[in-house]
């Protein structure tokens, strides 16, 4: 009767022991399951702020552009300017020399 007891005893242990591993396994498991996972949003995370990276380099890229355009545009438009006005005192002294050369025709 004892040596029965103690085999209960040892099958019970082993019983438990089997039963703590299978629980370890896939409490293992689990936790396996949960850190892939979470990789795999960190990894859309990255994905999503190289996107977002990217796509502020573009727009950044793009400003620069606008704003040297808008220098350029700017610095031509004051060279227009400048023409508009040597073309304005131009015509003013062509327009006296003009009436200079009619007084002295009328003269003769």
């Amino acid at each position: 009767m004892k040596s029965l007891a103690n085999q209960t005893s040892k099958a019970t242990q082993e019983i438990s022991g089997q039963i703590a591993t299978r629980e370890a396994v896939t409490s293992i498991t689990d936790i396996s399951k949960v850190i892939n996972e979470m990789s795999e949003i960190a990894m859309t995370i990255s994905s999503a702020v190289e996107e977002q990276g990217a796509a502020t380099q573009e727009v950044t890229t793009n400003i620069t552009g606008v704003t040297s355009a808008a220098g350029e545009t700017s610095q031509s438009a004051g060279q227009v300017l400048d023409a508009a006005g040597e073309l304005s005192r131009q015509s003013e002294k062509l327009g006296q020399e003009s009436d200079t050369f009619l007084a002295e025709m009328r003269k003769l």
